[in-house]
């Protein structure tokens, strides 16, 4: 009786799904990424787990605080869980390597052992696409064996999806693991708030939940943290990287958590949904890649 009783919901679950994207409701699927990169990046995500978020977190396998971000994230049914394919290591003072072992990608790394801080010095490097593969299927099953639910592959700074090559990597092993992949789906990206002055965010976020229509599955992806000193010491070495980036993460954290409080989701009537449902709803074999679409 009790099985009986899971599978009803378990089919009422998936039918209200269905309805939501058939009648044209305003979905928002919310990306956070960098999930174990360090422990405030951890607790803004327990936090909004706790005020019960419906989201996709995207965890950094590599990362020293990946094991606290497991802990998390086990028991967390309001979130969906997806691995942020790593092949860089961006933050001056605080690096990381390969999940495989060095000896094992030597194209991947720098002299002391890290990744490159960047794409460009990543592929100066002549990365080996079989060394690629070795570790993102490390980085995979390390996942897998910490008993985390993997729905969904993504990508650190894009880099595992730079090259045609590089994305069939991502490709074969999304299929050989059945995972998604993120914007294979038709995701289309709503204007995220990683660049907005920490003190707008929140109205930014506003503006962006204002102009949600309906008819498609609309992706924001936010870098969250509380601003702490360990986030404060952190310096991307990258040009593009943002000045005092630990009160850009925790404006970001608080402006989701604070349209949590407001009810401001309901208020415009949108619909949270997660990479689980987009599976549940499309299936794995619908996926495209967004170059073959133009999505």
């Amino acid at each position: 009786m009790k099985k009986f009783l899971v599978i009803i919901f378990l089919l009422a679950f998936i039918q209200s799904i269905n309805s939501q994207i058939h009648s044209g409701e305003k979905l928002l699927l919310i990306r956070c990424d960098d999930i174990g990169m360090s422990h405030s990046v951890n607790l803004a995500a327990k936090e909004l787990i706790d005020a019960g978020l419906k989201f996709s977190a995207s965890v950094m396998v590599p990362c020293g605080w990946f094991d606290e971000a497991v802990s998390i994230l086990k028991d967390a049914e309001n979130v969906t869980v997806g691995i942020h394919l790593t092949l860089n290591s961006e933050w001056k003072n605080y690096r990381w390597g390969p999940v495989a072992g060095v000896s094992m990608v030597p194209s991947l790394v720098d002299s002391l052992g890290y990744f490159f801080p960047s794409r460009a010095k990543f592929f100066a490097n002549n990365p080996s696409l079989e060394e690629v593969e070795i570790e993102l299927r490390a980085q995979i099953e390390k996942a897998i064996k910490s008993g985390l639910k993997i729905s969904y592959l993504d990508y650190h700074m894009g880099t595992a999806v730079d090259k045609p090559e590089m994305r069939k990597i991502v490709e074969k092993l999304a299929s050989e693991y059945k995972l998604a992949v993120s914007r294979y789906f038709g995701e289309v990206d709503v204007n995220s708030m990683y660049s907005v002055p920490v003190e707008h965010k929140f109205q930014h976020l506003i503006s962006v939940l204002d102009s949600i229509t309906t008819g498609k599955i609309n992706l924001l992806v936010c870098h969250i943290g509380k601003d702490s000193d360990e986030m404060s010491a952190l310096v991307d070495q990258n040009e593009f990287g943002l000045k005092e980036m630990s009160k850009h993460r925790n404006a970001e954290f608080l402006s989701l958590l604070k349209a949590i409080t407001e009810d401001e989701f309901e208020k415009g009537k949108i619909s949270l949904i997660n990479y689980k449902d987009i599976i549940n709803y499309y299936s794995l074999d619908k996926m495209k890649s967004p170059l073959e679409t133009g999505y």
